[in-house]
């Protein structure tokens, strides 16, 4: 099974999400329709709402209701998309200008504040309370996040542990919402409900951390973004944590100097002190063991086309260079 094989796991519910996103993205403002439209189509991998589709027909659901629940937990990322970039004051994403840089500030916010709306409009019409509430939740807690990791821009005394919960927060959240409801959506039973949701926050938290090492290794053409930009906004990502506890007095005084600062004037002397330190390596395992405790959820899973699909997803998520 190669990647590809993963979407066409789901090809024809993966195709009709798309659809029905574009159906209500629909807005009588043409500017939020445009903009919306934008950001949905920037090119991402539409990986959230993936893990919904595979989840819920993992665990034998035949019916339509998963295409909508797909189509909220992408709203609800692309919301966030549109909030974040505005915060971190983005220009560019996936290779492409920022809905922000492109329209400015307010307008961003607005359609962001659009998308939830809407994302809510439909999970109403989903009629099921425990979804709502994982949602919910969920919503909240990425916003939690959004703060947490607002308040730790250019701190370069975030400890590892304090990390962890905001990549959790902020991003493993919404993985761990998408294949938990995906499990509820189907009805589950109550140890398949708790091994999907702990599917998806391992997996969150596996694919963020391998995003923390393409940023100081990574394709910037592959990638849509530059090498060190974590570090040009001030963010104490894993690797330079792990660099600042493990490197001499001197290599620990420029990474906190080039944190509290933001910019991009050390990266090359700083680039070198993450690689010689192990830093890469160690962030990478930390990954490694993330995306193992992701496939120890998915034992008692039955058997099918769709867990094996949610097995490459996983191995793929670490494997990848973009």
């Amino acid at each position: 099974m190669t990647a590809q094989r993963i979407y066409d796991t789901v090809a024809d519910d993966f195709s009709r999400v798309n659809d029905l996103i574009i159906k209500r993205l629909s807005s009588d403002v043409p500017l939020v329709e445009k903009i919306a439209q934008y950001i949905i189509e920037s090119g991402g991998k539409r990986l959230r709402p993936l893990l919904v589709l595979l989840s819920s027909r993992a665990l034998g659901y035949e019916r339509d209701d998963h295409l909508k629940l797909a189509a909220v937990i992408e709203f609800l990322h692309t919301a966030t998309l549109l909030h974040d970039d505005v915060v971190d004051t983005s220009d560019m994403r996936r290779g492409r200008s920022t809905a922000n840089a492109r329209w400015g500030n307010a307008p961003s916010v607005l359609v962001g504040d659009f998308l939830y709306a809407r994302a809510f409009e439909m999970m109403v019409e989903l009629q099921n309370l425990k979804i709502m509430d994982v949602l919910s939740h969920a919503t909240a807690v990425i916003a939690e996040g959004e703060v947490l990791q607002l308040m730790n821009v250019k701190n370069p005394d975030v400890s590892e542990d304090k990390y962890m919960e905001v990549i959790h927060n902020k991003t493993a959240m919404l993985f761990e919402a998408a294949s938990h409801t995906g499990a509820l959506l189907a009805g589950a039973n109550d140890d398949q409900e708790r091994a999907m949701s702990a599917y998806g926050k391992h997996l969150g938290l596996a694919f963020q951390l391998v995003d923390d090492v393409l940023d100081y290794r990574g394709d910037a053409e592959a990638m849509g973004k530059n090498v060190g930009d974590d570090l040009a906004e001030g963010k104490p990502t894993l690797p330079l944590i792990y660099a600042m506890a493990n490197g001499s007095n001197d290599e620990k005084h420029l990474i906190r100097q080039a944190v509290r600062k933001g910019g991009l004037e050390d990266l090359p002397r700083i680039l070198d002190i993450v690689n010689r330190s192990g830093a890469l390596e160690y962030t990478m395992e930390r990954a490694k063991a993330e995306a193992q405790a992701a496939l120890d959820c998915l034992r008692g899973i039955p058997e099918s086309d769709h867990r094996d699909a949610l097995t490459l997803l996983t191995e793929v998520a670490v494997a990848r260079v973009s």
